[in-house]
């Protein structure tokens, strides 16, 4: 900003140095507008063409004043527009180095696939979360829109084997493909597989004709916008209290009284071999829900005799602190 600021400053300067050398040849030589400016560029330019016309000892003198003054401004302001495309190049150069070696010392994090209105929405909410993610765009623009909100950013094709790697796919706990293009979706659900198979795919699907094709190359979870509004709108004018409900526990209306949570059970979970009851008092009131097997089945609600095993999968709703004592304080 700094630089900037001597940038403005240098140019209006050098830009009152043309307008004093216009007007004192005008008026010292009575010279025309056009051969004026003629010779004020020349004189501090120091291009060495002949003069317009004889000058005057007084037009002399003006002209060596021109000289002092014009190039010294204009070289001024020479070194400050190469300083300011240097440093603009440099900057954005370091800044997108950092950025690239921050990407590659990220685990656990999402991989966002399409930075257009709905992935937008994901950004934010993923962003209010307080969760680590990448976005991945082909569109120049779009990445710039992602910068100038602080996201972590990719640009290419996220079809591409290599753009999912620079974007840390194989380090990567899930990945949301929400391009606008089904096709693109399908490659990208079905690259991001084979790069990672082990990773949750969320994929976003504008026909019903390629969900089934999304589910069939690797997506857990389908997802139409247009579905899913229709669908909630039918909901908010039959059961708007119910809808209003689950916004709040999913945190849509920002409170954070009670939230929703699945809560994974692996190897080092201390709720193995717990029973549902114990979750209660291992929550300190946090209550569960749901228990979703590693088979699949879900079991809701719980009896309280129900045991957790490693693989579970568990839908509980209390406070945020109650949730991570739930868990084991390893959100």
């Amino acid at each position: 900003m700094i630089l900037e600021s001597r940038l403005l400053r240098a140019i209006s300067i050098l830009a009152l140095v043309v307008v004093m050398g216009v007007v004192g040849y005008m008026t010292i030589e009575h010279w025309s507008f056009l051969d004026s400016l003629y010779m004020t560029v020349i004189t501090i330019t120091t291009v060495g063409f002949r003069e317009v016309g004889q000058l005057s000892r007084s037009g002399q003198i003006f002209t060596m004043v021109l000289i002092v003054v014009g190039v010294g401004g204009a070289l001024y302001t020479l070194t400050l527009i190469v300083s300011y495309v240097i440093e603009g190049e440099f900057r954005g150069t370091l800044w997108r180095r950092r950025m690239e070696n921050t990407i590659r010392q990220l685990h656990g994090h999402f991989v966002l696939c399409g930075y257009d209105r709905v992935g937008r929405e994901v950004a934010l909410r993923f962003k209010e979360e307080g969760v680590k993610f990448v976005v991945v765009d082909r569109d120049e623009a779009a990445i710039k829109k992602s910068e100038a909100e602080g996201y972590l950013c990719v640009l290419g094709d996220a079809s591409s084997d290599t753009v999912l790697k620079e974007a840390g796919i194989e380090r990567a706990r899930g990945i949301v493909v929400a391009t606008g293009d089904d096709a693109e979706n399908i490659l990208i659900t079905l690259s991001a597989r084979s790069l990672h198979p082990d990773i949750f795919v969320v994929a976003r699907s504008s026909s019903g004709e390629t969900e089934p094709k999304l589910r069939k190359v690797g997506a857990d979870r389908v997802i139409s916008p247009h579905s899913i509004g229709g669908r909630r709108m039918a909901l908010l004018a039959l059961r708007p209290a119910s809808v209003e409900l689950v916004d709040m526990l999913m945190g849509g209306l920002g409170q954070e009284d009670l939230l929703l949570e699945d809560i994974q059970v692996d190897e080092k979970s201390p709720l193995i071999n717990t029973t549902a009851a114990m979750c209660y008092q291992h929550g300190e009131g946090a209550r569960l829900l749901a228990i979703k097997k590693k088979t699949g089945a879900i079991i809701a609600p719980p009896p309280p005799d129900a045991v957790i095993e490693v693989g579970d999968k568990l839908i509980a709703i209390g406070t945020r602190q109650q949730l991570k004592t739930l868990e084991g304080g390893n959100q």
